[in-house]
């Protein structure tokens, strides 16, 4: 196994684990969907819950995952998965926001400062996937 194709199956198995973390413990990830995007208690605003966001992006890691491990779709879904990370940033962004406001307590501090500067390596590496 060549060197690309072994980087392509590590970021599919994290995105697989991550995918199947979504439907698992979809709290830890409903944190992030920004307010904007999502329907509030009275279904106003957003196009979905924060939940149906979780899964939804639970699923397209999951297809990323699989378009990573063919040879024949790899460029698209590396290219995919860039953006997507890419299009996350705007999640962790919120959730930082929120987790230093005034109902943000000094756990989700830790966690969402983590999570946000770990966008840009998962993008470069899938970005990388494409050659």
């Amino acid at each position: 196994m060549n060197r690309q194709t072994l980087s392509a199956a590590a970021m599919a198995a994290l995105l697989t684990t991550s995918a199947v973390n979504h439907f698992r413990n979809p709290r830890f990830y409903n944190a992030v969907v920004p307010r904007s995007i999502s329907t509030d208690t009275e279904g106003k605003y957003g196009v979905m819950t924060r939940r149906q966001w979780t899964h939804v992006s639970g699923a397209i890691e999951f297809a990323a995952a699989a378009g990573l491990l063919l040879p024949a779709t790899r460029r698209l879904a590396a290219t995919g998965t860039a953006a997507m990370y890419v299009a996350f940033i705007a999640g962790h962004i919120s959730a930082l926001q929120r987790a230093f406001g005034p109902r943000g307590g000094d756990k989700e501090k830790m966690i969402h400062s983590l999570r946000l500067p770990l966008q840009l390596p998962l993008i470069l590496w899938a970005w990388n996937l494409r050659k």
